[in-house]
This record gives C-alpha cells, structure tokens and sequence, in this order.
C-alpha cells in the first residue's frame, strides 16, 4: 500500500509538473509559431475603434515579439466580426477589439445575433471607457444643444441622426432626445462610423451621434462641432463641450468600454500573456497621451475585472431597453 502511494504521488508529482512546463512554454510556441495575431474589428478603416485598434497592434507586435494585424470586418455594428471570432480556432491567434455595443447591447437588440459572448467567448483585457457625443456639420449653425433644437424645429427634414449602426446607444440617444424636445428626429445608420462621417464632412446629414474619439480630429480641425458629450463630467481632450445633462438631458450617464475577447477555449497561458500585453502597452506614455487623446479615459482591466463590466453594463442597457419599447429584430 505504501509503495502504490508513493507511485501514485510520483506520478501526480510527475504530471503536474509536465503541466506548468508544457503552459510555461505555451506562450513561447505560440511566438515561435510564424502565425501571425489577428485582431478582429467590427467597423471599417477611418473610424475611431479601427485607430485604437491599429495603436495597439503596432506596440502589441514589439510587446509580444510577434506580428499582430488588425483585420476589419464592418458591418452590423460589430456582428459580423463576433461570428468571425465564434468561428476561429481558440489558439491564441485570432481576438476581437470592440466596445460596448458588440458585447452588451447587440445581443438584447438583435434575435439571432449568431454568437452569445456570455458562452463563446472569453474577456482577456480591458483597455478603457470613453463617451458618445453629439455633433453637428459645419452647415449646421448650432453651437450648443438648445440651438441644434431651435434649428431643427425651425425648418423641415432637419431631424435626422446619423448613427455608426441600428440598434445601438446612439440610435438610443436619438429616441431619448425625440422625446425629450417632443419633436421628431430619425436615426440614419450607417455601416461604421467612418461613412457617417463622410456624409458630416460633406454636409449631407446634418448632425450624427458616435463616440467621442471618431469626432475628436475633425472637431479640433473646425470641420464639424460637438455640442454635447454624454456622461458625467466634460472630456479632458474637448472641455469647451459641455455634457448632455448639463444640458438637461439625463439618463445616459454610465461609461461605455473598450475590451479585448478571445473565443472560448483559447488556453488560458494565451491569454494571460496577451493580457499583460495589453497592460505593458498602456504603460507606456506616448500610448497612453494618444488615446487619450482621443477622448478615451484609460484604464487597464484584467479578464475577471472586463467581465463584471461586461455584465454590469449588460443589466444598465436591458433596463433602457425595456423602458423604450424596443422589439429584438
């Protein structure tokens, strides 16, 4: 009985130290693997998310010493590159960039979104919290939100919103302030934020809701002008623009998110690499000025820390959501 003992802990001893070997190694295989590391994103080139996105590749390559592409897969607010990520190998080598829409919003709003990210996916890092904004074209003459609605009200075909996608915060925020005002505004989506801001630029919709980082340069080069940011205190990067609520429009306090997911399976080694990636990467102070630059307020968040944002988030929308009236489509 004593010899069988001893056998069976040499054996345990044996088999668990072959596992912290083999995840040791893990991270060095996948570096050495020639493969490159793809990072998905939902929305095309020229937007805010496709900027944040290739900033990070390009330090995340020197970081990890490997290469990382950023792979744009636009459409359905995100949607189509979540079904990418549901359907890629769980190997470390493929990872979606995305904010809050995709993963908190998406799945209450659409039927049969094509993935669940509760299930299928795995957080591994969060990188930061922004705003959305309203803006106006340079034909627009408001300057503030009082005037943006005096205008509309004053002419006809004056009410429509640009949005980067259906069923989103903005197309949410443009029902809100329809009611508000108690006048009519219709939400315009686009595939992205980039076209939407093609059609500003070229006066052809007169005002657009997206996050503060897609309207950040054009803004600062007086191409177009925010006149209201959402949440609760003025951005560092524009603090001329005074929020909503200061406007007296409520309800959309709560900070919307960046985060990094992997598809379910990825062994955890990757990801706790990829993570601490992501975390030396927003260390360093060229990086962190340039995104918040952009409007974002960063912050690292480890993979439990992503998820209890993901969940919290989740029960703020299903609670506006109902509130609205919204069917699922």
């Amino acid at each position: 009985m004593t010899t069988s003992r001893r056998q069976l802990l040499s054996l345990g001893l044996r088999a668990t130290g072959a596992a912290a070997a083999s995840a040791a190694l893990a991270p060095l295989a996948w570096a050495q693997s020639g493969t490159p590391i793809r990072i998905l994103v939902g929305f095309p080139p020229g937007g805010g998310t496709d900027a944040i996105a290739r900033l990070l590749a390009d330090r995340l390559k020197d970081e990890l010493g490997m290469t990382v592409i950023v792979d744009n897969r636009p459409g359905a607010g995100g949607q189509i590159a979540a079904q990418q990520l549901k359907a890629a190998p769980a190997d470390g080598h493929t990872l979606f960039l995305t904010h809050d829409h995709t993963i908190s919003i998406l799945p209450q709003v659409v039927k049969k979104p094509g993935f669940d990210p509760v299930q299928d996916f795995v957080p591994v890092a969060g990188f930061a919290t922004f705003v959305n904004a309203l803006a106006v074209s340079s034909a627009t003459p408001a300057r503030n939100l009082a005037e943006y609605v005096q205008w509309v009200r004053q002419g006809a075909r004056r009410g429509s919103i640009g949005i980067p996608a259906p069923a989103s915060t903005p197309e949410f925020l443009v029902k809100l302030l329809g009611e508000h005002y108690r006048m009519d505004l219709v939400a315009a989506p686009y595939r992205g934020s980039a076209p939407m801001l093609a059609d500003m630029l070229g006066n052809q919709i007169p005002a657009g809701i997206a996050s503060v980082q897609d309207f950040m340069e054009n803004h600062k080069a007086g191409k177009l002008r925010v006149i209201g940011v959402l949440g609760t205190r003025r951005q560092a990067a524009m603090p001329e623009v005074p929020t909503l609520a200061e406007q007296g429009v409520k309800g959309f306090e709560d900070m919307p998110y960046y985060g990094i997911y992997a598809p379910r399976g990825t062994p955890q080694a990757f990801i706790d690499r990829f993570s601490a990636g992501v975390a030396a990467v927003l260390k360093q102070s060229d990086v962190y000025d340039q995104l918040t630059g952009l409007g974002l307020t960063v912050g690292y968040m480890a993979p439990p820390q992503l998820a209890a944002r993901e969940q919290a988030y989740s029960q703020v929308w299903a609670g506006i959501i109902r509130r609205s009236g919204f069917q699922p489509q």
